[in-house]
């Protein structure tokens, strides 16, 4: 819609001849499918001698890059943890505290019950640390290399510590 009225405006609005090829100007023809387009794209850019996107296996890892990807993955999680506890405590019978009570009848020892905190403070307090770093990067400061790697290096201590922290309360 936007093309269009960006297009009439350009040409003028004329109601006594009217301007079809305004609205098919910029798509490809119906004749043509996905795997011809593909290829006239890849002969183009052989013609170009246009080099080949590089994949994933030639970056070499740094911090910054893992903490974006794990940033990214501590998000999905934590929304989809949150809305699986939300669904269940929907949709399952009973309340809060006897499903408490089961996990206690469960008899799990103390490592086992240590690691499940950790699996859920850990993300928690990596993504709330994190996106603080990110707000401070929304306004404008800490964009130096060495900033970035402190602010990450500092980010990945204060998880451990606060997740270690809350294990232990």
């Amino acid at each position: 819609m936007a093309l269009l009225l960006r297009t009439l405006g350009r040409q003028g609005v004329c109601l006594s001849k009217p301007h079809y090829h305004v609205l098919y100007r910029h798509a490809a023809p119906m004749g043509t499918t996905a795997k011809e387009e593909m290829n006239k794209f890849w002969a183009k850019n052989s013609r170009l001698n246009r080099p080949m996107s590089p994949h994933i296996t030639i970056y070499k890892w740094s911090i910054p890059m893992m903490m974006s990807i794990t940033h990214r993955g501590t998000g999905v999680g934590l929304s989809g943890a949150i809305s699986a506890f939300a669904m269940a405590a929907l949709i399952l019978p009973g309340n809060y505290t006897h499903y408490l009570d089961l996990i206690h009848s469960l008899s799990v020892g103390p490592i086992l019950i240590g690691l499940a905190k950790f699996g859920i403070a850990f993300p928690l307090s990596y993504h709330t640390y994190n996106g603080i770093r990110h707000l401070y990067w929304d306004i404008g400061k800490g964009f130096k290399i060495p900033e970035v790697y402190r602010t990450g290096y500092t980010v990945i201590g204060l998880s451990v510590v606060t997740s270690l922290a809350l294990i232990l309360m």
